[in-house]
C-alpha cells in the first residue's frame, strides 16, 4: 500500500511513522510536514508544505490510506481559533482532497469523549471533525477515540497530570476503560485498522484500542 500521513512528527506520529517504513504490506509512505525531517529511508517520501496554501499541494494527495494524527495545543497554538485551524481545518482539508482524489481509506486519530456537542471547547472541536470527515464518505473510516496517551517525554502539563490521575484510579479498580494508552500501541492499531478488509466506520477506543493493536480490530 501507499501510505499518506500527516501529524508524523508528534508522538503518535514518530512511532506511527516508525512502523510504516518497517511494515512490508507498505512500499511507499509520504509525510507532509512544515519542516524537513533529518530522516532518509528508501520508503520515505517528505512533502514540505505550507498547509495554509492547500493549492499547492491538494494534487499530492493521492495514494492508498491517509493518516491522520496531526494535532496541536492551546499552549502551543496560542489561541482557540489557531488550534482550530491546526486540529479542525487542517485535517478536514487534507480529507476532503484525499476523497476527491480517490482515497477510500482514512484513519483519524481524535480523542477520548469526542462529542459536537460537547461542552468543552476540545472535545467538542474533535466531534464535529469526526461528523464532518463522516459526511465525506470514505468506504472505509476508522476513528480513534484514546484515553490520557503516554507520550514520551511529554511536555504537555495537564495531560501528565491525568496520566497521573488515571494510574492512581487504575490501581483502586476505577476507570479501567481509560487505561492510559502508550503511543507505539496507538500506532500499531492504527495500521491493523487500516488493512481490515471490512468496509464502513469503525470508532475504537478505550479498551478497544489495544485489541486492535493485536489485530482484533
Amino acid at each position: 500500500m501507499h501510505a499518506l500521513l500527516i501529524g508524523g512528527t508528534g508522538a503518535t506520529g514518530k512511532d506511527l511513522l516508525d512502523l510504516l517504513l518497517k511494515d512490508d504490506s507498505f512500499h511507499q509512505v509520504d509525510i507532509f510536514v512544515r519542516r524537513d525531517l533529518a530522516i532518509q529511508h528508501k520508503k520515505l517520501k517528505i512533502h514540505v508544505i505550507d498547509f495554509d496554501k492547500p493549492e499547492q499541494w491538494k494534487l499530492l494527495v493521492k495514494g492508498d490510506v491517509l493518516f491522520s494524527c496531526l494535532g496541536t495545543t492551546i499552549k502551543a497554538a496560542g489561541s482557540k481559533e489557531a488550534q482550530w485551524k491546526v486540529d479542525y481545518d487542517h485535517q478536514y482539508q487534507f480529507a476532503k482532497f484525499a476523497r476527491e482524489n480517490n482515497i477510500d481509506n482514512y484513519v483519524l486519530v481524535s480523542s477520548g469523549f469526542s462529542s459536537p456537542n460537547s461542552n468543552f471547547f476540545y472535545t467538542r472541536m474533535k466531534g464535529q471533525l469526526e461528523e464532518a470527515v463522516k459526511a465525506l464518505r470514505f468506504p472505509k473510516l476508522s476513528i480513534f477515540n484514546p484515553p490520557v496517551l503516554i507520550r514520551k517525554n511529554s511536555d504537555r502539563t495537564m495531560e501528565v497530570a491525568g496520566l497521573k490521575a488515571i494510574q492512581l484510579f487504575n490501581k483502586i479498580g476505577i476507570f479501567r476503560s481509560q487505561k492510559p494508552l502508550p503511543t507505539k500501541i496507538l500506532a500499531q492499531a492504527m495500521i491493523n485498522s487500516s488493512k481490515r478488509k471490512e468496509n464502513g466506520i469503525i470508532t475504537i477506543g478505550g479498551n478497544a484500542i489495544w485489541k486492535c493493536a493485536e489485530d482484533k480490530c
